[in-house]
């Protein structure tokens, strides 16, 4: 992980010569997607409170046939469809 920083307070956490936190926990977490999601807290945060509280994912929105709607009450086809796009860059020739 790149990013050592206690998510609730911001202190950097240190991680020893033998990849062994020094001063804090890597916790895990299930996104509702299935994928894992890894926080850093330190000790005296996970202490104090060893859940994750202030972390929610950002809704994504999508414009489908004149309506906006998030990407997440999309039907599983409809969703796959969504990560199958690609993103197309236009060159400044080709503008119109």
């Amino acid at each position: 992980m790149e990013n050592n920083i206690c998510h609730d307070c911001g202190k950097q956490i240190q991680i020893g010569q033998d990849q062994e936190i020094v001063n804090g926990q890597l916790l895990k977490y299930v996104l509702p997607d299935g994928k894992d999601k890894f926080i850093f807290k330190c000790s005296d945060c996970y202490a104090k409170d060893k859940s994750l509280r202030n972390y929610q994912e950002a809704e994504v929105y999508s414009r489908v046939v004149g309506y906006i709607r998030p990407v997440a009450q999309f039907n599983e086809g409809k969703q796959q469809e969504y990560k199958d796009r690609k993103e197309y860059k236009i060159s400044k020739g080709m503008e119109a």
